[in-house]
């Protein structure tokens, strides 16, 4: 059986020092790179990319985001006839999102300048080779997310 998307739990914690929070459980021994994504306006679709090797992790630190997934059956030509699921991600709590190869991902912003962690288990000039992009407007309506 593939592996499947997977949230990986974390905490919170404060006091009179400030506050922290953290994924204990996540390992870094797969990552190649990271970049963070601002989005200032929450009408912004960021969709569909295919990943047939690459895997992500996404960890928002501002705002929130609904992480949005879906199994490609054929990266040539996908049926439109797939089930996304997702995930809604919020700053406030301590989660990481673990998207494995062989789907594609999108995301929209909640609120505005929210930002969101990516981490990827491949170097950029490796995805780009390997991804592929399909329409926004594919497997989901996004606008139900306001």
């Amino acid at each position: 059986m593939p592996e499947q998307p997977t949230i990986i739990k974390g905490g919170a914690f404060s006091d009179h020092r400030g506050a922290m929070r953290f994924v204990n459980d996540f390992r870094f021994k797969d990552v190649k790179r990271f970049y963070l994504i601002k989005h200032p306006d929450p009408s912004v679709v960021r969709a569909w990319q295919g990943h047939r090797l690459e895997k992500k992790y996404f960890f928002p630190v501002a705002g929130s985001f609904v992480v949005a997934w879906v199994q490609i059956d054929n990266f040539e030509t996908p049926s439109m006839n797939l089930v996304p699921e997702y995930q809604i991600l919020s700053a406030g709590t301590s989660e990481i999102l673990a998207i494995p190869k062989g789907y594609a991902n999108g995301l929209k912003a909640l609120e505005p300048d929210s930002e969101i962690m990516v981490f990827s288990d491949m170097y950029l000039d490796e995805s780009v080779i390997e991804k592929d992009r399909y329409p926004a407007d594919w497997w989901l309506d996004w606008n139900k997310f306001q």
